[in-house]
């Protein structure tokens, strides 16, 4: 059997050999899209199918309930009869107004600038790819991982109103209850966080590859062995440090 040359492919797709996204099991797939994973049963491909238009309509979905999120009040306030409506930008200038630049500042990040910034971030990453740019490929990965970790403090608005309701409920002297634009933007935070999810990172690095991509000979079982060896002594030897 013609073993693997290392020296014409520079990625795995180009060698033939995918990745179980559940097991973690080395497959060769040769020109097949997908087939099954011989250890859990799970499907295998080269990349996660339809994973950009995918990741288009999710961050797109979230671009357009981000006008409602930020012009619609968010939060209105009962105190003995009258109501008051405020906006995300509302409560971000009225604490900067009360000195408390600390709480405004977390607010103004954690609502409007995390938000805009995953937004436009996912959509400089898909015109990148779809227009095969390949020059700071290693700084969109570094992005893209940015994205992924700061997608979870993206709920702290909706965790502020869900706070401040329970504590701040007095039956008909006072109460605080969630605007519509509560809504919107929780619509805003699992769009990017799905679009994240979905989002194929290894797209960005074929940009560097030839558009047809030409498989080598199928390697032998003892290669793919050694390579899912050398994975899990990687693994152990991080875990351990």
């Amino acid at each position: 059997m013609e073993k693997l040359d290392l020296h014409r492919s520079r990625t795995a797709m180009e060698a033939g050999i995918g990745v179980c996204h559940d097991c973690h099991k080395l497959q060769y797939l040769g020109e097949l899209h997908e087939v099954p994973c011989p250890r859990c049963g799970a499907a295998i491909h080269y990349r996660k199918p339809n994973s950009i238009a995918r990741t288009w309509a999710l961050v797109l979905t979230a671009l357009v309930l981000s006008f409602p999120a930020n012009l619609l009040p968010i939060m209105r306030v009962d105190f003995m009869g009258s109501s008051d409506a405020s906006t995300i930008m509302d409560g971000i200038i009225y604490f900067f107004q009360e000195g408390s630049y600390g709480i405004g500042a977390v607010i103004l990040t954690a609502s409007i600038l995390v938000p805009c910034f995953k937004i436009i971030g996912i959509i400089l990453i898909l015109l990148s790819i779809q227009f095969r740019w390949q020059s700071w490929l290693r700084h969109k990965t570094i992005l893209f991982r940015i994205i992924e970790f700061i997608g979870r403090w993206s709920m702290l608005d909706i965790f502020v109103i869900a706070l401040l309701h329970v504590l701040v409920e007095f039956g008909f002297i006072t109460s605080i209850v969630a605007a519509p634009a509560s809504n919107y933007f929780t619509g805003v935070v699992l769009a990017t966080m799905f679009a994240a999810i979905t989002f194929d990172s290894r797209l960005i690095w074929d940009a560097d590859s030839e558009p047809t991509v030409q498989f080598s000979a199928r390697p032998d079982e003892t290669f793919i062995t050694t390579m899912q060896a050398g994975e899990l002594h990687g693994k152990t030897s991080s875990q351990k440090t």
